[in-house]
């Protein structure tokens, strides 16, 4: 399954959350404090498959993940650019000083497993929106 495949389909799983909290009356507050992680392993286990390994895809102590596939990655399965002979097929918009990247047989990835931005409540309430793809493309923009 290639990045654009898995972000569609996680997009819609993360749309049937939201429009089931939303029916239940939930505020836009009510629903990022419902997408805490401990919350999310205990209630929606098939959001994510790390929910039934116990574990988190970053090691944090507060984890949200309302924006688990964060706004600011960048992917190409054709890759995003080539630099002396390294093709780039990911990269962090944002450059932030907690991710970082790999190369590996001619090929550039960012790693975002040290970052933490995408998962703070601040964060997410400042670029919130039910949508999650409207997130993804505002921040495209920038």
């Amino acid at each position: 399954m290639n990045y654009k495949t898995w972000l569609l389909s996680h997009t819609k799983k993360h749309r049937e959350i939201v429009g089931r909290l939303k029916a239940k009356g939930f505020s836009d507050e009510m629903v990022i404090d419902y997408f805490e992680y401990e919350n999310m392993r205990k209630n929606e286990a098939e959001f994510c498959l790390l929910y039934s390994e116990g574990k988190k895809c970053h090691d944090i102590n507060y984890l949200n993940c309302y924006l688990c596939a964060c706004p600011s990655f960048r992917f190409s399965d054709n890759g995003l650019k080539t630099e002396d002979g390294i093709t780039v097929y990911s990269e962090c918009a944002l450059s932030s000083k907690n991710g970082s990247q790999y190369e590996h047989a001619n090929t550039l990835h960012q790693d975002c497993s040290g970052c933490d931005i995408p998962h703070k409540k601040e964060y997410i309430s400042k670029n919130f929106d039910l949508d999650w793809l409207k997130i993804m493309e505002r921040c495209e923009k920038h």
